[in-house]
């Protein structure tokens, strides 16, 4: 095997050195013709003109310019899997053609209608359909669909600074519909949060006015109906009612992580128009919902947007929220909160909770 591995390393920077040696008038390949098409994984310090690229038979450098077809694939961030076809140009570099990659699409309905822009730096956490995106308030995670515009950017490389018109879908995530170049800084608030110009209503409220995104941690004063968010900028009481949409943020026990759509009501406060907590990536399970159980209990402090921990009479139950339908009673749940919960067994051996009642 050892001898194997060392014959191919030699072939390849043979390969290597044979391309790079041949005069340019030597060439049968004519300039932008495809020679090979190879695969491997983005490396670290790639950018948006020069791809590193690690492969079985060594890294790579492949230069990305103008005529570089990235339909296929725009996100170079490391560790990625993409394949790269490409030609060799009389610089002497090879050149890539086309990227691709094999990412999924979104099965995830997303309410277009709704939108917010964001401008930030994409981290190296970013990877296949998550997209990290650190701004002023905090980071954000954002989903990349088959369908998001990115015709304003050539790639999407680690620490560059872009502008994301984001939206909220219906797997809880916020999607981003399209990508483009910012030149300018991070966008930032008055209040230290995210800022999120212009939001427009969320579905359960008529709210018209300009909103502004805060993000920040849960503090202990939060109660069912008024969520104080500890920022930069301090610590900001927010109201909660009618009109505010929760769905993507129920879970606000203490230090909880949260990014808060507000606006300034008729009585001087600040309202929450929409609350998004943070959640990490969810796996499609099958949940037997032929066969449920109605459990009673109080909201524990390790609860999360994803794992409800519920302390029952007969000890604690963890309870994934991945496919909650409904709730009653409530904007936000908060440590010791009585709760009612149906909930079915998953084919990954967890209780999932499908409808929340607060019990007052």
């Amino acid at each position: 095997m050892n001898k194997r591995k060392t014959a191919n390393l030699c072939l390849a920077l043979c390969l290597a050195l044979g391309v790079t040696l041949i005069p340019a008038n030597r060439l049968t390949a004519q300039a932008g013709e495809v020679i090979a098409t190879v695969t491997g994984t983005v490396r670290k310090g790639t950018t948006s003109d020069l791809l590193l690229l690690a492969t079985p038979e060594g890294n790579m450098e492949i230069k990305i310019d103008s005529g570089t077809d990235t339909s296929g694939c725009k996100m170079l961030l490391p560790d990625r899997k993409i394949s790269v076809s490409v030609s060799h140009e009389s610089d002497g570099y090879l050149h890539a053609v086309r990227i691709t990659n094999n990412g999924q699409a979104s099965v995830a309905t997303v309410d277009s209608s709704n939108t917010a822009v964001v401008t930030g730096t994409i981290s190296e956490k970013s990877k296949d359909d998550i997209l990290f995106f650190n701004t002023s308030g905090g980071e954000m995670e954002l989903k990349l669909d088959s369908t998001t515009d990115m015709s304003g950017c050539k790639v999407l490389v680690a620490g560059k600074t872009y502008s994301i018109t984001c939206a909220r879908g219906s797997d809880a995530y916020m999607h981003a519909l399209s990508i483009s170049d910012a030149s300018g800084g991070v966008s930032s608030s008055s209040s230290g949060g995210v800022a999120m110009s212009n939001m427009t209503p969320s579905p359960d409220g008529t709210v018209d006015v300009s909103t502004t995104w805060v993000s920040g941690t849960v503090d202990k004063k939060t109660t069912s109906d008024r969520l104080f968010l500890s920022t930069d900028g301090g610590v900001m009481e927010i109201a909660l009612d009618s009109k505010t949409d929760s769905r993507s943020g129920i879970m606000a026990v203490p230090g909880r992580k949260m990014a808060v759509s507000v606006y300034r009501g008729n009585d001087a406060c600040m309202h929450a128009s929409s609350i998004v907590g943070a959640k990490s990536s969810v796996i499609p399970t099958n949940i037997a919902t032929s066969s449920t159980a109605t459990v009673t209990g109080t909201v524990g402090s390790k609860s999360t947007e994803n794992i409800l921990f519920l302390d029952t009479p007969n000890g604690e139950m963890e309870l994934k929220l991945d496919a909650v339908n409904s709730q009653f009673g409530y904007k936000i749940l908060v440590k010791g909160q009585k709760v009612s919960v149906t909930c079915a067994r998953g084919d990954d051996a967890y209780m999932h909770a499908l409808s929340i009642t607060a019990i007052r």
